[in-house]
């Protein structure tokens, strides 16, 4: 199939999905339709559902969703407010929604996280037959301090593992029947400056991924079999190169990414100066998950920004080929958009 069709949500008003097509035989990117959606809505981490029929986003204030007839037919069908905690949806406040997770597995339901102040619960919607957002029925508790920025579930879609940039550990949840979540525990990250930021799971269900946004290295954790809880391996990979002058303000380690084979992981991190350079890195996984080696780091075209997101266009769900390039015209400059990974009719 070469054509790929992908869409990009913006961080700031006024709100638009931008429908971009990819063909990765003339590798070429064309930008197929803007739809405006609620101007104070813009969406900065955006998700499908199970079956591509439904677009969740993150959207300011709001949790959003959208039917997805065609790549250009694209229908605004709810929006839920902030209702975790009474000062999170004030516009007064600098909470914001940040990060959703769609389970791809019934009931369905539809996993959020907010950021910045008051951001010390997620919150579990329940969604229609036809995948819309249906209903805020848990705000299940981190801590007051929490930031989550990041969620990744298991293969079996039991165990649910978060990423706390905040409060610098990783977080694990058990997902019920029902779809709600209760408690399992948590665990500090390695270093006190590392400050998690995304997790990624293998296919097998043993290694978790958590790339460190102030550590910017990429650490690895086998899962215990009986409890479920990351335990961290003491190997940690380099995200950005040795020697780098004030790298622990200069840089931002972003996301990191399997491929669907899962033999690789991709990680990127960003620089804070457009006079910088990002960098991505890849990783070759073994059979099990754990990293067998790093295959490199190298520098990305522009400093990436707020973020890299030539890697979110990859991600998780989409499949591309690593032909995706530069060649393709992804020159970005650092303005605040989100990725979701390609549709496919």
């Amino acid at each position: 199939m070469p054509i790929h069709h992908l869409m990009v949500g913006t961080w700031t008003p006024p709100g638009a999905i931008f429908t971009i097509a990819f063909d990765d035989d003339k590798l070429t990117c064309e930008l197929v339709k803007r739809t405006e959606i609620p101007h104070d809505e813009p969406i900065s981490w955006m998700t499908f559902d199970h079956q591509k029929k439904n677009i969740y986003g993150a959207a300011m204030k709001k949790w959003s969703s959208f039917a997805v007839k065609s790549p250009t037919e694209i229908i605004h069908e709810a929006s839920h407010p902030m209702l975790h905690d009474p000062q999170a949806a004030s516009t007064e406040t600098n909470t914001r929604a940040i990060f959703l997770l769609a389970a791809k597995k019934p009931p369905y339901a539809v996993y959020c996280n907010p950021f910045y102040k008051h951001a010390g619960h997620g919150s579990v919607f329940t969604t229609t037959p036809s995948g819309a957002l249906a209903e805020n029925v848990q705000n299940y508790e981190y801590q007051p301090d929490t930031g989550i920025h990041g969620m990744a579930f298991d293969p079996t879609e039991t165990w649910l593992y978060s990423a706390d940039l905040k409060a610098n550990k990783l977080w694990v949840h058990r997902k019920d029947g029902d779809g709600q979540l209760t408690l399992a525990g948590s665990v500090d990250a390695p270093a006190p400056g590392d400050h998690p930021r995304w997790v990624a799971m293998h296919p097998t269900g043993q290694y978790l991924y958590a790339l460190m946004e102030a550590g910017n290295r990429l650490c690895e954790y086998v899962i215990d079999p009986h409890t479920h809880m990351p335990v961290y391996t003491h190997h940690a990979y380099p995200l950005i190169p040795p020697g780098i002058p004030n790298h622990d303000t200069m840089y931002r380690s972003d996301v990191c990414t399997l491929t669907r084979s899962g033999r690789y992981l991709f990680a990127t991190s960003r620089a804070n100066s457009f006079d910088l350079q990002g960098y991505i890195a890849a990783f070759r996984l073994r059979d099990c998950g754990s990293i067998e080696e790093q295959i490199c780091l190298n520098p990305t075209p522009t400093s990436g920004g707020t973020a890299t997101l030539s890697l979110r266009a990859i991600g998780a769900t989409s499949g591309l080929p690593s032909r995706m390039t530069k060649k393709a015209g992804w020159r970005f400059t650092g303005g605040r958009m989100s990725f979701l990974a390609a549709w496919q009719g």
